[in-house]
């Protein structure tokens, strides 16, 4: 049958819904944009129509049953076509779908975060889900979906966009706040971070129409062997300031330090190679002269009556720290701070005050 006798024997009415297995579509375009008068639209409880010509929107349609008819739809008018004599009009509808659409999933590396208890940089990592909304059904097919498309739900762009912020926000609250990061995967802190990052993520997405709800399953991670690494620290530390005091846990922290320079230098460093071979071997030297420095800090009786602690004053920051190969204050080689003006004669190397020799050539003191 042709088109004009298809006028001719009269406009059919046209019963216009989303179909069933379109329902879970955020977005879903009727197939057909040439509409009868007094077709019946029905729009469902948790949707809304939209109508387009022209690539513009003209109006959209809450839920229930509507009758397509100039007289009750006033901007009907706009869109008849002509040639049909007003019988038909012209559009494009789309049915946005407005309920909540939950279990997006997302997930990525936040980067390295320094822990602020140990002071070690550990690799985090964010994951979880989010749900989000359509609030402006006109600016979602405008501006992120277009004409032509039918979706199934939120663009593979908008959730790399979640998160972006997600980590971003996430990163700058574990900074800002200085978070113990066992703190923090514990979940000590989710709440407090899910109504900042939900507060970031709304400026982002609402020119796209969207709002995004709420975030579930929502957790800041790190590895299993940087988790591990972290709490022997903290135990360390802790039993270290209950029977040494503030010295001892200063030296702990320094050794450890040291120790961890040295582990990496044995594996090869930066330089790779035969050169890398020589720093590892020079790099492990210096881990464990610092483990031994440690333990002897650790197993000496500390100063009581009838004894005296030898102590010596590091040259470079000025503290009185015990005797060996480093300083247990600032980890530099530990070298006895020079008397004002006294220098060797042999070589001019600087001389300790309690110093009858030099240490660098063996000249005696003169004087």
């Amino acid at each position: 049958m042709g088109v004009m006798d298809f006028f001719k024997r009269g406009v059919r009415e046209m019963m216009i819904a989303r179909p069933d297995e379109a329902k879970s579509q955020v977005v879903w375009k009727h197939p057909d944009s040439t509409i009868p008068m007094k077709s019946q639209l029905t729009v469902e409880a948790d949707e809304k129509a939209v109508f387009f010509r022209d690539g513009k929107a003209v109006a959209t349609l809450d839920a229930g049953r509507h009758t397509l008819d100039s007289a009750n739809l006033p901007f009907l008018s706009n869109l008849v076509d002509s040639f049909t004599g007003g019988n038909v009009f012209i559009a494009e509808i789309f049915f946005v779908n407005v309920r909540e659409q939950a279990g997006v999933k997302f997930g990525g590396r936040i980067g390295n975060v320094e822990d602020p208890k140990s002071g070690v940089p550990v690799e985090t990592m964010v994951h979880g889900e989010f749900s989000y909304r359509v609030t402006e059904p006109q600016t979602l097919i405008t501006g992120l979906v277009g004409m032509g498309r039918v979706v199934d739900g939120v663009s593979p762009w908008m959730k790399e966009q979640v998160l972006k912020v997600v980590r971003d926000r996430a990163g700058e609250l574990l900074v800002k706040n200085k978070w113990p990061l066992l703190d923090v995967t514990s979940g000590a802190y989710t709440e407090e971070i899910e109504r900042d990052v939900l507060a970031g993520l709304g400026e982002h997405v609402k020119s796209y129409g969207i709002a995004i709800v709420r975030l579930g399953n929502f957790v800041i991670d790190i590895g299993e062997g940087d988790a591990a690494n972290l709490k022997r620290l903290y135990t360390d530390a802790a039993y270290l300031r209950t029977v040494g005091g503030v010295g001892n846990f200063q030296q702990f922290a320094a050794g450890k330090a040291m120790m961890g320079a040295g582990e990496g230098l044995a594996k090869g460093g930066a330089a790779g190679g035969e050169g890398g071979a020589l720093l590892g071997g020079a790099g492990l030297a210096v881990g464990m002269g610092m483990a031994q420095m440690m333990a002897g800090a650790t197993q000496r009786p500390a100063a009581g009556p009838g004894t005296t602690a030898a102590l010596v004053v590091c040259g470079a920051c000025g503290a009185s720290v015990a005797p060996g190969k480093f300083c247990a204050g600032c980890g530099a080689e530990l070298r006895p701070r020079a008397a004002a003006g006294v220098f060797c004669a042999g070589c001019g190397a600087p001389l300790a005050t309690e110093a009858k020799f030099c240490g660098q050539c063996g000249t005696k003191r003169a004087g």
